[in-house]
């Protein structure tokens, strides 16, 4: 059976740097969230990250709010793989002169496992988020029905959409390239 895992920033990479979150040209704050609910997105303006922590730049990181963002030779690991449900939009990061995108992953399946996950918790009406309820309010110990998956190899979890999941074909060739700032846990 084909395992997944959870892409998780290693916060714990020694003086790494940290990145803000997506801004346009004239650095106004875009809507963080739409980076994360996996759809395509149009967007026709130039995109900017500023870095919020100088340090050591990393390959594959996440922005505030969860957004992923990934130097250009990590696109190039995703295109010899020929993964599709993504999408790579060019951000320019301030003092870096390597290109970097966001990986917007544009694919979200049904797949949590209530039973095998540590703890799971809905939002309910009486939590005043009436948009929310019914989705997941927190998900502790994440585990996917791997069943659900289908062709998926890269994907946000429906209802928990701050995580993103990788095949295991994409996690070995992403640690056999030696990409710095990532981690994974199986889910």
């Amino acid at each position: 059976m084909l395992r997944y895992f959870d892409l998780v920033d290693d916060k714990y990479v020694p003086d790494r740097w940290f990145l803000g979150a997506p801004v346009d040209a004239r650095g106004q704050e875009l809507n963080p969230w739409q980076f994360t609910e996996g759809i395509r997105l149009d967007l026709d303006e130039e995109l900017r990250l500023p870095v919020l922590q100088q340090g050591t730049p990393l390959e594959l990181d996440q922005a505030s709010f969860a957004i992923p963002v990934a130097h250009a030779r990590v696109v190039d690991i995703f295109e010899r793989l020929g993964v599709k449900d993504v999408q790579f939009i060019p951000v320019e990061i301030e003092s870096q002169p390597d290109r970097y995108f966001i990986l917007n992953a544009t694919r979200v399946v049904k797949c949590i496992d209530d039973a095998r996950s540590g703890q799971v918790n809905y939002w309910k009406p009486e939590d005043g988020q009436p948009a929310k309820v019914g989705t997941y309010r927190a998900v502790h110990r994440l585990r996917i029905d791997p069943t659900k998956v289908g062709d998926a190899r890269i994907f946000r979890t429906w209802g928990w959409v701050v995580t993103l999941v990788v095949s295991e074909d994409i996690k070995e060739a992403l640690e056999r390239e030696h990409v710095s700032g990532t981690r994974f846990v199986e889910v």
